[in-house]
């Protein structure tokens, strides 16, 4: 039953049922079952690590994009104006 719900997570990219199935992982004792949660596992890390690497570089992009847009605001020049 977990390994199924663990198929499923990865196979979704849903991490937050992926964070909540490690949190509940219960003992493996048939060898197979074993090998398959051990291959389930790595592949569900490697979705993780390509996850943040995809937000990591959208938070590039996007201070890169701002920081554009502020360059191409016009300078605000600040003074005092003392006719009144």
């Amino acid at each position: 039953m977990w390994l199924n719900s663990l198929k499923i997570a990865i196979a979704e990219k849903d991490v937050d049922k992926l964070n909540a199935l490690l949190d509940q992982t219960p003992k493996l004792n048939d060898r197979e079952e074993i090998e398959e949660g051990m291959y389930l596992l790595r592949e569900a890390f490697s979705i993780v690590y390509n996850l943040q690497e995809e937000t990591s570089n959208s938070m590039r992009q996007i201070k890169k994009n701002l920081d554009f847009l502020k360059s191409t605001e016009p300078k605000k020049v600040s003074r005092f104006d003392m006719k009144s």
